[in-house]
């Protein structure tokens, strides 16, 4: 049976509140007339890895998703923060390394060496995130993760043989943070390492709208924006939508703040309609 390659969605990284935030817009372009969640493809990036396998799945939709972040019935999580200790290991990964893998593998050890929860714990925090989700959906949905010991990217996708929650899990798991994620005898951390977005992987679509909460780049790492420019080169209509500044003020200065979740949610949603006739136009 032939792929359809239509339209893409990529959802990016950026802790519990660019998560919100990701559920705001989507929410915003779906009152506009842009139903994302149609995607034939959906690729998740740590936090975007959660929302990208709730929308992929269909239960309940972003209104209902969105009013569960604004609404204060999402999971309580503790605030989390990574310390400057470990901030300055991430600064100097860069600084060192030449490739994404690089940094990758630098990253990976201070993840096999770092003192954190248990994984099973972590794992059933994932799990009650995805709630009521617990199955790969039907539409084709990329899940990355990068391993802990070669630094490369990894798309899991629902023929791997993981389990959702694996999948899911060991995207989300920041090194320093979380626990390295076990997975087919592999040790895993956050999909967005290699990139905040990940977009190169809707290489091919004819239409990707990428929603990243984190705009950054640096000389390792790909910005959303540069890898949106390079599928537009290869043919492609791309729209790239990032936090605006109210929507940055909405965040607060820690994106691992459960509290900050409802203003950025808002924000979100505030900020669709500045793409919305774009986002329409482009979906067809």
């Amino acid at each position: 049976m032939t792929e359809t390659r239509r339209t893409a969605l990529v959802l990016g990284a950026g802790g519990l509140v660019g998560g919100a935030w990701e559920l705001g817009v989507l929410h915003g372009l779906a009152e506009a007339g842009a139903d994302l969640g149609s995607a034939d493809l959906i690729v998740g990036s740590s936090v975007g890895a959660v929302v990208g396998a709730r929308v992929a799945s269909g239960q309940g939709g972003v209104a209902e998703l969105y009013e569960r972040e604004v609404g204060g019935s999402a999971p309580d999580e503790p605030a989390a923060r990574l310390g400057v200790g470990k901030v300055s290991r991430y600064a100097l990964a860069v600084l060192t390394s030449r490739t994404p893998e690089e940094y990758g593998r630098k990253l990976g050890r201070l993840a096999l060496g770092a003192a954190t929860v248990d994984e099973a714990a972590r794992r059933a925090t994932v799990g009650r995130r995805l709630a009521p989700v617990t199955e790969w959906p039907e539409r084709r949905l990329l899940i990355t993760a990068v391993d802990a010991l070669t630094g490369e990217l990894t798309a899991h996708d629902k023929n791997g043989g993981a389990a959702l929650v694996d999948a899911v899990t060991a995207s989300c798991a920041i090194p320093g943070l979380w626990p390295a994620a076990t997975l087919g005898g592999r040790r895993w951390i956050d999909g967005g390492l290699h990139s905040t977005a990940n977009a190169h992987l809707a290489a091919g679509y004819e239409r990707v709208v990428i929603i990243a909460p984190s705009a950054s780049g640096n000389k390792v790492i790909l910005s959303p924006a540069r890898q949106g420019a390079d599928l537009a080169a290869a043919g492609a209509r791309v729209e790239v939508i990032t936090p605006d500044k109210a929507s940055k003020q909405a965040f607060g200065r820690n994106t691992l703040d459960p509290a900050r979740r409802a203003p950025a949610a808002r924000a979100g949603r505030a900020q669709a309609a500045a793409h919305a006739s774009a986002v329409v136009a482009l979906w067809g």
